[in-house]
C-alpha cells in the first residue's frame, strides 16, 4: 500500500543502509551482506507465523536500530518538534507509526531483529573475549561470501619479495 508511512520507510531505510554501508561496514562488504541476509532471513521466518506480507518496514527498522545503536552519540531532531540520542529513533518512528494509525508488529519485529544482531554481531564477541570463551564471532561472513565479495585474503597464499 503506497502511503505517507510506506514514503517514510523507504527513505529511512536508503539514508540509514547508506549510512551503515558507508561507516560500521566500510571495507567489510561481506559482513554487510550477512547482516542483510540475517535480517531478511529471520524477518521472513517470524512473517510465516503472522501473516503479514510486506516485510520491507522490518528492514528499515532493523537498520535503524543498527545504526542508532553503533552512533549512540547523535544528537536528531525528528519533525523539528523534539531532539533525542539515536539509540531511541526506532521508538521515536515507531510512536510516528501509531500516530498514522500503522499496525506496529512488523516494525516491532524489525527492532528485535536489529538487537539480536547486534547482540551477536557487536556485543557477544566483547563478552567472549572477556570470559575466555572458544567461540568468539558468531556471524562471521563464510568463505563464499567473501570471495563474492571481493573481500577474501587466503591465510594460506604468502608472496615473498626477495
Amino acid at each position: 500500500v503506497f502511503s505517507i508511512d510506506f514514503l517514510f520507510h523507504m527513505y529511512f531505510l536508503v539514508r540509514y543502509s547508506r549510512l551503515l554501508e558507508e561507516g560500521d561496514f566500510r571495507g567489510r562488504t561481506a559482513n554487510y551482506v550477512l547482516m542483510l541476509l540475517f535480517g531478511i532471513i529471520c524477518i521472513s521466518l517470524v512473517a510465516v507465523y503472522t501473516h503479514v506480507h510486506f516485510l520491507g518496514s522490518a528492514l528499515t527498522f532493523m537498520m535503524v536500530y543498527v545504526w542508532g545503536r553503533r552512533n549512540e552519540d547523535v544528537r536528531m531532531s525528528f519533525l523539528g518538534f523534539f531532539t533525542f540520542s539515536a539509540p531511541y529513533l526506532p521508538w521515536v518512528m515507531l510512536g510516528f507509526s501509531v500516530l498514522l494509525g500503522n499496525g506496529v508488529t512488523m516494525d516491532i519485529i524489525g527492532i528485535i531483529v536489529g538487537h539480536t544482531y547486534y547482540f551477536l554481531e557487536f556485543v557477544y564477541p566483547v563478552i567472549a573475549e572477556i570470559r575466555g570463551w572458544r567461540l568468539k564471532r558468531i556471524l562471521e561472513p563464510p568463505t563464499p561470501l567473501l570471495w563474492l565479495c571481493g573481500t577474501y585474503d587466503d591465510p594460506a597464499v604468502h608472496l615473498h619479495q626477495d
